[in-house]
């Protein structure tokens, strides 16, 4: 691989980690290759892939600025693609769910019901909302008491104002080694230091949490984790939980992704006093209809309600006034059995399709983990996919702090409708049994 190369995958997983951002201005040229010590001619040629990739673009007289954290879906100098195959974000839209959606809703738009929701919205709620959020955050082996829950407007917000109530300015969150980027990009507006705890092939390891020094509390999802979509067997969560007792440290308990799945007992029903759970409908509904749900153990209640009214993250009246009626009328459940069946066949489709490679990911999940062959680097790897209009994340986005990135990439399902899955899936099979000089990439 030439040398410019393989600098300029290493810029790439800067910008994909958000350790570069768009608007960014990159040194001159000059300042690059001295801090480098490279030639100026090799770093020009660096500048130019990034720009060939879609992450930086140059503007005379200025300079070279991060363009997107995302490689373009067009190759250069190569025919423009149809349309870019998302399997870079999650965000699991069924095609009939539309019609449910809008038939539960026809009461609430008479004006009677609708002046109802014109009021501003509370962090606790109505006991109708609270009741029905119970409902839908009970999980096998615990169910919330609905007098705990609040509403925030995502379940973003909802992170938002957990670690805020939490973790103060320069404080230090324990997080898993893969993490949701949101919640790195949320502790970093915070003032927020992430520590890196180490995983195993069951999740987050109770010795890492206990030997990482003084902690104000652990952001983790036990269930379908994002993004290695592993779920934590029962005996690991009561050990998390056992360290967080010794500690007297609280959790932050994201059960985003827990609904695709039956089981296990969630963390909050092995340490109730220590755990706080954040949810919300944007994996269960759409992002765009969406309600953010915290519950905190009861003494935290008053501190995270004041979070999200200090936050503004308080729950639109009319998101959650939907919101209760697709929980109560049965609509909400019929659209979650049928996103269950969804992840489960593109599930089985990854493990047909990609047959032979290290996937890890649970059966139920809407996307996986890719650990890629040699000699493939999964910054080429996401380029070489992109050059192909195919979008796809790499292991870097999920790192936090700086430590060092696996060689894998996550593969989001939900978004493509199957046909075009399977093709692209059968595209990056392909791929990856390239050679990356084969793309012209090395």
């Amino acid at each position: 691989m030439d040398d410019f190369r393989l600098i300029a995958d290493d810029l790439a997983a800067e910008i994909a980690a958000g350790r570069l951002r768009p608007g960014d201005r990159l040194p001159t040229q000059r300042r690059f290759a001295r801090d480098r010590g490279i030639a100026v001619s090799t770093a020009s040629r660096v500048y130019g892939e990034l720009v060939r990739r879609g992450l930086a673009a140059g503007e005379v007289g200025r300079g070279t600025f991060v363009r997107s954290g995302r490689p373009g879906a067009d190759p250069a100098l190569a025919e423009p693609q149809a349309a870019r195959v998302d399997l870079e974000l999650n965000f699991p839209v069924l095609p009939e769910q539309g019609a449910l959606l809008a038939r539960s809703l026809d009461g609430l738009l008479r004006p009677d019901a609708l002046g109802a929701t014109l009021v501003p919205a509370v962090a606790t709620g109505n006991p109708a909302a609270r009741a029905a959020a119970a409902g839908v955050l009970a999980r096998p082996g615990w169910a919330p008491d609905p007098g705990q829950i609040l509403f925030a407007g995502s379940g973003r917000q909802a992170i938002a104002a957990a670690l805020a109530a939490l973790v103060p300015v320069g404080g230090r969150l324990g997080v898993e080694a893969l993490t949701y980027p949101v919640a790195r990009g949320i502790a970093a507006r915070l003032g927020i230091e992430l520590v890196p705890l180490a995983m195993d092939d069951d999740g987050l390891r109770p010795d890492a949490v206990a030997a990482a020094g003084p902690l104000k509390a652990v952001y983790l999802q036990p269930t379908v984790h994002n993004p290695l979509g592993v779920t934590m067997s029962p005996q690991r969560r009561r050990e998390i939980a056992a360290v967080l007792e010794e500690l007297d440290l609280p959790a932050v308990e994201d059960t985003i992704y827990a609904f695709l799945r039956e089981g296990p007992p969630p963390l909050v029903s092995f340490v109730p006093d220590r755990t706080v759970v954040v949810d919300s409908l944007s994996k269960r509904i759409a992002p765009g209809l969406t309600v953010g749900y915290l519950v905190p153990p009861a003494p935290l209640v008053d501190r995270m309600a004041a979070a999200l009214r200090s936050g503004g993250w308080t729950a639109p009246s009319f998101a959650l006034a939907a919101a209760t009626r697709w929980a109560t009328d049965g609509t909400l459940a019929e659209v979650q059995e049928a996103k269950r069946l969804d992840a489960a066949q593109r599930q089985r489709l990854v493990r047909e399709r990609l047959a032979g490679f290290a996937l890890h990911a649970d059966p139920a999940a809407y996307h996986c983990w890719w650990e890629l062959p040699s000699p493939w680097r999964a910054e080429t790897f996401v380029a070489a996919a992109a050059r192909r209009g195919i979008a796809i994340t790499p292991a870097a986005a999920f790192t936090p702090g700086t430590g060092h990135a696996p060689n894998a990439v996550r593969v989001a399902l939900s978004v493509p409708p199957i046909p075009v899955l399977v093709a692209a899936l059968d595209t990056l099979a392909e791929l990856a049994r390239g050679a990356p000089d084969a793309d012209g990439l090395e």
